[in-house]
């Protein structure tokens, strides 16, 4: 019989509507408010955003600086740089791009400030425009430089027959060509209930995989669990499964050579997605000429599994 264990760190509370605790994308899905913030968050921020929101607050942020400055030189007076043509959004435009030349000291030579007063300016501009690219220099190594799994895990679980025992599985693999060095897995299931004052809460309980560790894993990972008598799930039916508010919690570790480090991953999978009766494609194979073949777009292909 399955035993009860402390709480992981997610906390026993609950609620009929809760949702679940880590979201597809490995993220905690917590809501933060009345935290206090920092600057030195904006560092974490920019560090952590995928690649497009990245060079989308980078243009937007040139963009910004360059259109306030060529605000600066307009009041100033457009004179200063080049030759008025009469029309308020040409002079804009010749001061946006005598303010791009500036702040990335390029200096094309046609524009040029005229008089102390936008030499000043423009001598500052130039400072912000050294500060601001060694920041984004700074940033850009941050993002490669950060030790970060980059595991692919398989959309969904699937509940079929296993050695004669319903079994849960899912499956993971490496979205890179290197090969995970002795990747181990942790599982705990979360069941939301109703205790006796009609409270809900939730019951934690460690869920014992076929192998929780590998040496290594260059193609596939098919990861088990059967349902018998040591199983937490052992009491439920199928039917009862696909209606339980569950969600196993998975921490994935390995060694990775990239960064000469261990690094972690977190997922989960809510038992309600469940698929029954089917089984995983299999996602390598052999050419003619003995290579092994590893098709990252099967690594959630399903096929029809009879009960036995």
């Amino acid at each position: 019989m399955a035993k009860k264990i402390k709480d992981p760190g997610i906390g026993k509370f609950s609620n009929k509507n809760a949702k679940r605790f880590i979201n597809p994308d490995g993220f905690f899905n917590i809501k933060h408010i009345n935290r206090p913030s920092s600057l030195s968050e904006s560092y974490d921020y920019l560090i952590g955003i995928s690649w497009w929101k990245f060079f989308l607050w980078v243009v937007l942020g040139y963009i910004l600086i360059n259109s306030l400055f060529a605000l600066v030189y307009l009041y100033l007076g457009i004179s200063g740089i080049v030759e008025p043509t009469g029309s308020v959004f040409r002079d804009f435009l010749n001061a946006f791009f005598f303010s791009a030349q500036t702040i990335t000291t390029v200096g094309y030579g046609a524009m040029s400030p005229n008089g102390l007063l936008f030499g000043i300016v423009s001598s500052f501009e130039a400072l912000i425009g050294l500060l601001s690219f060694s920041f984004i220099t700074g940033l850009l190594y941050g993002r490669f430089s950060k030790p970060r799994a980059n595991i692919q895990f398989s959309n969904h679980m699937v509940l079929r027959k296993h050695n004669d025992v319903d079994s849960i599985m899912f499956r993971l693999m490496s979205r890179s060509a290197n090969v995970m060095i002795r990747p181990k897995i942790e599982a705990t299931i979360a069941i939301s209930q109703q205790n006796k004052n009609k409270e809900f809460v939730n019951n934690f309980y460690n869920l014992k995989l076929e192998r929780n560790s590998i040496t290594y894993l260059p193609t596939t990972w098919t990861v088990v669990h059967a349902i018998n008598e040591s199983s937490p799930l052992q009491q439920f039916d199928r039917e009862m499964l696909s209606k339980l508010n569950a969600e196993v919690l998975l921490l994935v570790s390995y060694y990775d050579e990239s960064f000469s480090q261990e690094v972690h991953q977190v997922h989960s999978y809510m038992l309600k997605d469940l698929i029954q009766d089917q089984d995983f494609t299999p996602a390598f194979y052999y050419d003619d000429k003995g290579y092994t073949i590893l098709d990252h777009d099967k690594l959630d292909k399903t096929e029809t599994k009879m009960p036995q």
